[in-house]
């Protein structure tokens, strides 16, 4: 079985896609995989670092505000998908899996036009733009959420869940926070996000000078790795010490392990980041990015507060007095924290990647 799989920009458009590959991995011994990404994305980083083959193409998303612009853009995706042409006649794939991210737009003109069968895979609520644009050239629209129906073609629609990493769903929490060496305090894991966030970024400093204060909680914090030396300097100038317990990284390799082992995440409110708290049953502060398309991080976020399942803190309402104190609330109640956690696993769905190649077989077939 031969897959062309194409998702880039960000993790939460690559790591679908290598679950995916991962799993068709597993179950056919004769697989191979090509991905397509571009050169400003991390998955210049994660794909090869899994083992995966990938070529690149020049192509960038739609300029909303300076239409002008966009000439180049559909010069790109001309260009693009000319280039796509002849890998697929070179690679000649089975079978075509995009995870969105601007690049799957080409990809997917591009298989249609030669015959070749192909997904496409939607994590958040809303469809983004080259998902529903793509929606005609698709023999499947896979989608995490059953709102998602209401915006796209019904026909070609399966609600499978997010692809979670194999890695995740094998985690075990005792034997996570053994390896890391935790104590029994409750433990809060902060990100923003594969890129990182400024906004939580700089509210974490000065919650940093909180909890250093009173020392009731293990904390570690991913500012994203070009914003490390920002925060690191911004936490000297402000004489900030970090007692143990307390760590500040550029990136988290080991999120499998750290999800795992933390009481509470707080995040971005990301589509495979909320999946993920959802499969580890973890009570969660949701802090949506305001910066995305039809704000659909907050739709996800309101997904789980209306279930139980999360508290959200908009960036409007974000203050670091606010964070601190619904950070310490959640970890003092024992009660509160178990009953999120309980009606987070309800919203869980942990097969999507076997779904998802049970579409691939039956589009190859």
């Amino acid at each position: 079985m031969r897959i062309l799989f194409a998702g880039g920009g960000t993790a939460g458009h690559i790591n679908p896609a290598l679950s995916i590959a991962n799993y068709i991995k597993e179950k056919e011994p004769q697989f191979e995989a090509l991905f397509i990404g571009t050169k400003r994305g991390l998955e210049t980083k994660l794909v090869p670092s899994a083992g995966y083959d990938i070529k690149y193409i020049d192509i960038c998303g739609i300029n909303r505000k300076n239409l002008l612009k966009n000439i180049s853009v559909i010069r790109k995706l001309q260009k693009a998908k000319k280039d796509m042409k002849k890998i697929i006649e070179d690679f000649k794939p089975d079978a075509v899996v995009c995870t969105g991210g601007y690049v799957s737009g080409p990809v997917m003109m591009a298989a249609h036009k030669a015959g070749v069968p192909a997904i496409i895979h939607e994590q958040n609520v809303y469809p983004g733009l080259t998902v529903k644009g793509s929606q005609k050239y698709a023999d499947y629209i896979a989608v995490s959420f059953t709102e998602t129906m209401e915006f796209i073609k019904k026909c070609k629609c399966v609600v499978t869940g997010n692809p979670i990493r194999p890695e995740v769903l094998r985690a075990n929490s005792e034997e996570s926070r053994a390896k890391l060496g935790m104590t029994d305090k409750p433990f809060v894991l902060v990100f923003g996000g594969s890129l990182g966030a400024g906004k939580i970024n700089d509210t974490m400093i000065e919650v940093l000078k909180y909890i250093c204060k009173d020392e009731s909680i293990n904390l570690l914090f991913g500012t994203g790795d070009k914003n490390f030396n920002k925060v690191m300097e911004k936490i000297k100038e402000e004489n900030v010490i970090l007692p143990e317990g307390v760590k500040v990284v550029p990136y988290i390799n080991n999120m499998n392990e750290v999800m795992s082992a933390c009481d509470i995440v707080v995040s971005r409110a990301g589509a495979i980041t909320v999946s993920e708290i959802a499969a580890l049953g973890k009570a969660s502060i949701l802090i949506p990015s305001p910066n995305v398309v039809r704000n659909h991080q907050e739709q996800n976020a309101r997904e789980f507060e209306k279930n139980g399942a999360a508290k959200v803190i908009t960036e409007d309402e974000l203050t670091p007095k606010k964070l601190y104190d619904t950070m310490i609330e959640m970890a003092s109640d024992d009660e509160e924290r178990h009953k999120m956690q309980e009606n987070v696993k309800k919203l869980a769905k942990t097969n999507a990647t076997e779904e998802i190649y049970n579409l691939v077989k039956t589009m190859i077939k």
